[in-house]
């Protein structure tokens, strides 16, 4: 068994706020959109809405419909919207996430489950995704619908699969791709899919931006589940071993199974079928030393090395290597 060692990345690493400055207009356009429709006149609505809405997000979902967009030289005003409904449905999926994780901290501060309950979130959760499917209506494209609305139910199918895997230590490294990339990666595609569409592009280029969405959001989630094992909780928003405490057999777990000693293997099995952190100092040892870590990361930079080849064939613009600097973010990120 090998120790884990630092990751070789190829890819140079890259700010978020870099690319955000870039598009800095186009995403306060964005802002203003989600300001505007997250208005109810209900308090608690409102209160909930803006707590997760403003919790200091990466908006990286709506940031992808922007740099699609612009990618294919589209100079409309649409992209707006669909980035705000796009980051709607990011933000019900998360109201929703928490509710049945019982998670407690996300994004450094108090989830709102914590904050006002379990059934306020959920129903703020649905008050804000109907809202999504209400802006979807005025934009009154039909293909966006359908992008939209089939994005929405993949991603409630992938809750439902990541449910019936919590606990389950024989889930394989198939399956918990199949997992995530129905529950994560579906809103990338959707958000970079999005951007082709509105642009006029062509069916080709349009399956192009679909799978660099589909391969980054498969990238992103892979390096959450080394950063839940290795990240600080002050970088990350969250406490480590998150997911080991809510019994889900992510990616490093299932590699320190497969490669572990036969103890390590055991400790790593029963630590999923149990939850909890009671043994989260073994089963770290397990995952470092496996070298587990190195290899989540490994496939999550071969995803990126899908996903910007899928694009690369595009015409040269600052969006477009803003959607390459994405994926070296993807890969680097500390949080």
């Amino acid at each position: 068994m090998k120790a884990e060692s630092a990751s070789s990345s190829p890819f140079p690493p890259v700010a978020i706020e870099t690319i955000h400055k870039r598009i800095a207009s186009d995403m306060q356009a964005v802002d203003e959109v989600i300001r505007k429709s997250l208005h109810s006149d209900v308090v608690l609505v409102r209160e909930v809405a803006h707590h997760i809405v403003t919790g200091g997000g990466k908006r990286l979902r709506p940031a992808l419909v922007i740099l699609s967009a612009g990618a294919f030289g589209y100079s409309g005003h649409e992209h707006h919207r669909l980035a705000a409904i796009v980051e709607f449905i990011h933000t019900a999926t998360l109201l929703h996430d928490d509710v049945v994780d019982e998670s407690s901290l996300r994004r450094g501060q108090a989830t709102s489950n914590a904050l006002f309950g379990n059934a306020a979130s959920v129903l703020v959760g649905d008050f804000v995704y109907s809202r999504a499917f209400q802006m979807m209506v005025d934009v009154g494209n039909m293909r966006v619908m359908q992008v939209l609305a089939d994005a929405t139910n993949v991603i409630a199918e992938g809750e439902v699969l990541q449910l019936m895997t919590c606990h389950n230590a024989d889930v394989d490294e198939a399956g918990y791709l199949q997992v995530i990339r129905c529950k994560t990666a579906k809103l990338f595609e959707a958000a970079t899919r999005l951007g082709a569409v509105i642009s006029g592009a062509s069916a080709h280029d349009e399956e192009a931006m679909a799978a660099y969405g589909m391969h980054l959001g498969t990238a992103f989630q892979l390096i959450d589940d080394v950063l839940d094992y290795s990240g600080a909780a002050t970088e990350m928003g969250k406490n480590i071993g998150d997911d080991l405490a809510e019994g889900k057999p992510t990616l490093p777990l299932i590699y320190a199974m497969r490669r572990g000693s036969p103890v390590q293997a055991l400790r790593v099995r029963e630590a999923i079928e149990h939850g909890g952190l009671e043994e989260l100092d073994p089963v770290l040892d397990a995952v470092r030393q496996t070298g587990a870590l190195d290899y989540t990361r490994r496939q999550a930079e071969a995803e990126v090395r899908i996903a910007c080849d899928a694009v690369r064939h595009l015409p040269r613009s600052n969006h477009l290597e803003s959607l390459l600097e994405l994926a070296s973010f993807a890969v680097e990120r500390k949080f």
